[in-house]
């Protein structure tokens, strides 16, 4: 099998639940290899949500569609980006050191800063995608699934990564990106904010302020990114591009 096709294969593994085969010949460096390949995951997953969402426009009007959207794209990923916001919340909103930071965001329960970041983020993605006519939506959901890993790569190259690969919670943890591998996972990953127009450009830049803000405050709280801050970064990102499209098109 073609190396770059095995990459892929390996970001859809390490990202979804979707099953793919395994490797004999697997590295653990293919993950950060893949990185360039998490974008495109983020729209395969995110053309599932808007299936999703299309599907239910035909049956229901109201939230639902949009809530059951939002529902298909955890349960194709298991969680694993919301995972990391609620740790994230719980961690950076409630230790007092850098050391106490880390180990909750490596502890599994989830506290009341989790249980709010993780429910608001939720809630605020379904109201804004309520919002919008249905075909907008779908797409937006797709250039929202596609940016919010375009961040969280770009996090992985520009800055530094502070867990201990032996203690974190998921092995092995991507580090390392490079400048091309950025650059081919932001082609992958936002282009579909293109077919949005105007609304599209400014839910990119709302996606990336807020994505620059919490790396921003992790980079001073605990001096860096963890796993669970990338999965964090994802989330805002996300919450971002649909807050900024959702806003253009009820300006008009």
């Amino acid at each position: 099998m073609p190396r770059q096709l095995k990459l892929l294969l390996c970001a859809v593994q390490f990202l979804t639940r979707l099953p793919v085969p395994s490797f004999a010949d697997f590295e653990p460096a293919w993950i950060t290899r893949a990185a360039r390949y998490f974008p495109l995951v983020g729209t395969l997953v995110g053309g599932v949500c808007a299936l999703a969402l299309l599907a239910a426009g035909q049956l229901w009007s109201g939230p639902l569609p949009a809530l059951l959207a939002v529902a298909a794209g955890v349960l194709i990923t298991g969680g694993f980006h919301e995972d990391g916001l609620a740790d994230t919340a719980d961690g950076l909103g409630g230790g007092q050191t850098v050391q106490r930071r880390l180990e909750i965001m490596k502890d599994s329960r989830i506290g009341t800063y989790g249980v709010l970041a993780l429910g608001l983020v939720l809630a605020i993605k379904v109201a804004a995608l309520a919002q919008l006519p249905l075909a907008t939506a779908a797409l937006a959901l797709v250039a929202a699934h596609g940016a919010g890993r375009s961040a969280a790569v770009a996090v992985m190259m520009w800055g530094p990564h502070v867990s201990d690969p032996t203690s974190a919670k998921y092995k092995p943890t991507p580090d390392g990106v490079r400048p091309r591998e950025l650059l081919v996972a932001a082609v992958l990953g936002l282009w579909p904010l293109a077919l949005l127009g105007w609304p599209g450009l400014i839910g990119a830049l709302v996606g990336a302020v807020l994505a620059i803000l919490l790396a921003a405050a992790a980079r001073r709280l605990i001096g860096g990114y963890t796993g669970d801050v990338l999965g964090g970064i994802e989330q805002v990102c996300e919450l971002g591009v649909l807050l900024g499209v959702a806003a253009m098109l009820a300006a008009r």
